[in-house]
């Protein structure tokens, strides 16, 4: 508040109090001093000028006098000691409301918060709620986690499968050598680009003939599909970059004189292990590796890969033991099992993400110094399934708009087309990684994801004609409620009916 020449209240006259007033005093004279002068200099002019400043002063000195208040106000006792010699202009006649102020929860003011505090009390609450039916459950059915769905460490049927894991390292060799022939003049570009079809092909076709060959177990499988994923997306990515940096450094109307196309196995070695998808000769690096941070994340993960270990085991593999199938009975069964499914899912869900996409990829980037660590977005706030699949893999997001999406735009194909195509990748890939291991080849995590397509387009429009909460909301039903516990009971119940067909 500002200093008032009329009366005020008593303070302690402790050392800072008086110090801090009488410096606002002395700050309040000269101000009023200088527009003083200034109006006798220039009366017309800097009128305008003298009250800006006067008025910058004054707010400075309320807001240093109304700090003074405040410390003063918490020690009533030295204030009645005092005697009351330090006059203070918190007075009942100073306003106490002087602008418009939205309530913290509003709805114009609730994304300018910090909730760090509601987000605490939601975790507290999570834990005492989950609590106690972890602990009844642990008393009623016991221990219930088995390891030989995951690990068959006793066997040597996984054996295959990690060596076709080592032997992958091969592909990247193999394409540093096209490039390398392409650069000495040894081959053509037309052969350069049928051989790495060749190349990227046969990476895909070798890990999944040997996973459907070896009756390994499914982790094994899951894990080995996904690295053969990663590699062929990476593979792709390479081929492209380089021969579009090719294709610029050879052009006559150069965008970059500075463009040079050369080939360096450095480069493709730390591209391989990178936390990214998009290959560049270069990326922007963190100054330092942090040894302590490192261990901390390292913790986290073991701790949430434990837990989601832990609710598989322990709660979703019973639901679905003791499920029919979703598709053969009841439709009030199928609808029930779905939705008792749906939470311990959605929280192994949530793990996953939480232990890949931020602690996993932060700690590799973080050992390899690589510095654009945006490995996703606020997906949670979603307005539409296309948000949502913009957000939550960015490595990924970034591909398809890179070496799909856009090459489609520049062959002039529409834009719904480009769209359906990126998702007929995606789709193709994720019947990969869950089919093969399985050895089912139904198609439900294909037609998962094609689904994810009219979806789209059906909350784009629901998101445009009624506002954001409305898509978000059909999002996480769709996603977490309906369509991913439902595609887990379906993949258990086929695989049950193979096996059992099988013996």
């Amino acid at each position: 508040m500002a200093i008032l020449d009329s009366g005020g209240v008593a303070v302690p006259p402790t050392e800072n109090g008086v110090a801090d007033l009488d410096r606002l005093h002395r700050r309040k004279s000269r101000s009023d001093s200088s527009n003083g002068l200034l109006s006798d200099t220039s009366p017309s002019d800097d009128v305008g000028a003298a009250a800006a400043e006067r008025d910058r002063v004054d707010s400075a000195a309320e807001e240093e006098a109304q700090g003074t208040a405040n410390l003063a106000g918490g020690d009533a006792e030295t204030r009645e000691s005092a005697g009351g010699d330090v006059r203070f202009t918190y007075r009942p006649s100073v306003p106490a409301h002087r602008r418009t102020r939205e309530s913290p929860l509003s709805s114009d003011a609730i994304f300018k918060q910090s909730h760090a505090g509601l987000f605490n009390l939601c975790v507290v609450v999570l834990v005492a709620v989950n609590s106690r039916p972890i602990i009844e459950n642990l008393m009623k059915y016991g221990w219930l986690i088995r390891t030989d769905f995951w690990f068959s460490s006793t066997s040597l049927r996984d054996w295959p499968l990690f060596m076709c894991c080592l032997s992958l390292s091969v592909f990247p060799l193999a394409a540093f050598t096209v490039e390398k022939m392409v650069l000495q003049k040894f081959i053509s570009e037309p052969v350069a680009i049928i051989l790495h079809v060749i190349i990227t092909l046969t990476e895909v076709l070798y890990p999944v003939y040997v996973t459907l060959r070896c009756d390994s177990a499914f982790l094994s499988g899951v894990t080995l599909m996904l690295l053969t994923c990663i590699v062929w997306l990476k593979l792709v990515s390479y081929a492209h970059t380089s021969y579009d940096i090719r294709t610029l450094a050879n052009s006559a109307d150069k965008v970059d004189p500075e463009i040079s196309y050369y080939v360096s196995l450095k480069s493709l070695a730390y591209f391989m292990v990178a936390p990214t998808l998009c290959y560049q000769p270069s990326y922007p690096r963190s100054p330092c590796i942090r040894k302590g941070w490192v261990a901390r994340q390292f913790a986290k993960l073991v701790i949430f890969t434990g837990l989601m270990g832990f609710i598989i085991e322990q709660y979703i593999n019973p639901i679905v033991r003791n499920s029919k199938h979703p598709l053969k009975g009841d439709l009030l069964y199928a609808i029930e099992r779905v939705l008792k499914l749906s939470v311990p899912n959605l929280y192994v869900w949530l793990c996953m993400f939480y232990c890949f996409f931020h602690l996993w990829l932060n700690i590799l980037a973080e050992l390899l110094c690589f510095g654009d660590r945006e490995f996703y977005k606020d997906w949670w706030n979603a307005k539409s399934v296309g948000d949502y699949w913009r957000m939550w893999n960015m490595p990924v997001h970034k591909w398809m708009v890179r070496h799909v999406y856009f090459p489609c735009l520049r062959i002039k194909i529409p834009k719904v087309p480009a769209i359906i195509i990126a998702f007929l990748v995606s789709a193709v890939f994720h019947e990969l990684c869950i089919a093969v291991p399985c050895r089912l080849f139904n198609l439900w995590a294909f037609m998962g994801i094609m689904f994810q397509v009219p979806l789209v387009f059906i909350t784009n429009f629901l998101q445009e004609r009624f506002g954001s909460m409305v898509g978000n909301m059909i999002f996480w039903f769709s996603f977490c409620i309906f369509g991913q516990p439902m595609c887990v009971l379906l993949y258990y119940h086929d695989l049950m009916n193979r096996k059992g067909s099988m013996s």
